[in-house]
């Protein structure tokens, strides 16, 4: 097929195009097509950093300046993969250099950056402007003094959820006097302390960066240092606090609540390290504007939340531990009518919310779209009172405390519950099972969550039937993940020809074997089959523990490392 559109025109059109998954689906038309969507484009995402490599994006989009891309497995988080195993950003940071000089934005996921590749970000592209870091490791507060010395231009650094080594605590005083771009600083998950030199240091950046709008801070900043921060920054729209427990006078205490009044423009709250109740008050002023709440960082009993949450009446999204019960989440129903995200996560292993709330919440908020719940029970027909009242739901995510768990009321098995999820949220696009399910889960997945992208199972099913149907009736789906189920391989090689078309497959502790995966990886040579060994283990080498899958246009990768056997 042949483009009716010169190049220089077609460029112009794909400009308004910004969703790679717009830009790559332009991109198979014809070939002038590719060509030219490769030259226009100036942003791209790697879901997997071994999917391609970096001399094919040299090749394919040459005018590149903001960069995305995920490393590890998600099941890295929960520890079932060696910190290990891969995913090093260096390779790519240096055939960057080389060739991208005019590279103005980075985000990196699940990576491991070294400091070396911090220093050649920061002296081999002048006009950088944003880096991204989260849930990475492998560097320390040395290359962080390198970006924070050497970008001029720096307007984003988000650093999120990473392992990073404590050496020079100098970082933060090495932004320049001339650095007044900032917009978004986070710093919350480096803990280390902070002299008064830091903090003048900090309180300087804030006064003069007029367009700062994002400011997370970590647990060794105070009340007191956080009010001037207020103060300097009454532009903030993104707040993450410090610690919130000291023991204030209550003449500081109604200091600080004055400076939340001065801040008008405050639509996210976070932070929260280790709260005291006589000092939430301070944050009240600025609730009612609140679009987002996470207070997943600190357990407050149902009392203290209710206070909290009682003025949030435009709040879209909330993140808090399960210490707040079900009355608290029947609160946030009654309170929080606009509510669209909701996350609840475990403060121990003794749940402390259960279907009440999760009914209350669907009857309160009928705009529902995404949900994380963990419980310590659940009924069927709590989750279709749930799927009738939010059918708008994308992100449908349960975690029972207590695997295999029944219905808590008939004691039957799960399946009508999320059958009812999928079969009237049509939009549904990523969902996480829990609890006793059947194969019947799995038919019902199949058959009627044709848009689901992103599944993932955990202790569930009967036979290979169950994931069967799951990649014959899910034609949108792109990532896999199962785990203690009883798969094996008819269930692995039913999918012999969809797994090129999806980003990954994980499966760990199924019934998988050898022979299986080999016949898997022979008849499909543009994946990267991929076993991890757990070399602490006495394992049968006729049957495969994990086992990870995801296609690749750059072959096997070069630096597995020796837990890592690729067929």
């Amino acid at each position: 097929m042949l483009s009716v559109f010169p190049d220089e025109v077609l460029e112009h059109v794909l400009v308004f195009l910004t969703d790679h998954r717009d830009r790559n689906s332009v991109s198979l038309v014809c070939k002038a097509w590719c060509r030219t969507e490769g030259w226009s484009r100036r942003s791209v995402f790697i879901g997997n950093c071994y999917a391609a490599s970096p001399n094919l994006l040299l090749r394919r989009f040459p005018k590149l300046t903001s960069l995305e891309m995920k490393g590890r497995p998600r099941f890295t988080d929960f520890g079932l993969v060696p910190s290990n195993w891969g995913a090093f950003i260096q390779p790519w940071i240096e055939a960057l250099a080389e060739h991208y000089a005019g590279l103005e934005c980075l985000r990196l996921k699940r990576m491991t950056v070294s400091d070396e590749s911090l220093r050649i970000i920061a002296l081999a592209f002048p006009n950088f402007r944003s880096l991204r870091l989260a849930s990475c490791d492998g560097f320390t507060t040395d290359g962080l003094q390198w970006i924070t010395r050497h970008c001029r231009h720096l307007k984003e650094l988000d650093l999120q959820e990473n392992e990073i080594q404590v050496r020079s605590v100098g970082w933060l005083t090495a932004f320049p006097e001339s650095q007044t771009t900032l917009e978004s600083l986070s710093f919350a998950n480096i803990q280390t302390p902070l002299d008064e030199y830091d903090f003048h240091s900090l309180y300087a950046l804030v006064a003069r960066c007029p367009r700062l709008k994002r400011l997370k801070l970590n647990r060794e900043v105070t009340l007191e240092q956080m009010q001037k921060l207020l103060l300097l920054a009454p532009q903030l729209e993104d707040l993450g606090t410090g610690a919130y427990n000291q023991k204030l006078t209550w003449g500081k205490l109604h200091d600080l609540q004055a400076s939340f009044r001065k801040v008008k423009n405050i639509r996210s709250l976070s932070g929260f390290w280790d709260v005291s109740p006589r000092c939430l008050p301070t944050c009240f002023p600025i609730c009612n504007e609140l679009i987002t709440l996470d207070l997943s960082t600190v357990a407050l009993t149902t009392a203290d939340f209710t206070k909290s949450t009682t003025n949030c009446v435009k709040l879209r999204r909330l993140l808090v531990q399960d210490s707040v019960g079900d009355e608290g989440l029947l609160h946030v129903a009654r309170c929080c009518k606009q509510l669209t995200e909701l996350r609840v996560y475990p403060f121990n292993n003794q749940s402390n919310v259960t279907e009440k709330g999760f009914i209350a919440i669907s009857e309160g908020c009928r705009d529902m779209r995404k949900i994380l719940y963990f419980c310590k029970q659940m009924s069927n027909a709590a989750m279709i009172q749930f799927a009738r009242n939010c059918p708008n739901m994308t992100h449908f995510r349960m975690a029972m405390v207590t695997v295999y768990d029944r219905d808590c009321v008939t004691n039957d098995p799960l399946d009508e519950g999320f059958g009812a999820v999928c079969k009237l949220c049509k939009n549904l696009r990523r969902l996480s099972l829990s609890g006793l399910l059947t194969d019947k889960t799995f038919e019902y997945i199949g058959m009627y969550a044709k848009k689901l992208e992103t599944l993932s199972v955990a202790f569930a099913g009967d036979t290979d039937l169950g994931m069967v149907n799951v990649l014959d009736g899910c034609p949108a789906l792109r990532k896999l993940e199962v785990r203690d189920c009883p798969f094996g391989d008819e269930a692995l090689l039913s999918g012999i020809e969809k797994y090129e078309s999806m980003r990954a497959l994980w499966m760990s502790s199924c019934q998988l074997t050898r022979d299986g995966v080999q016949f898997l990886a022979d008849k499909n040579p543009n994946l990267n089959v991929e076993i991890i060994v757990d070399v602490e283990k006495s394992h049968d080498p006729e049957y495969v523990e994990k086992l990870y899958v995801y296609r690749s246009i750059a072959g096997p990768r070069e630096d597995a490392p020796y837990f890592v056997d690729t067929l």
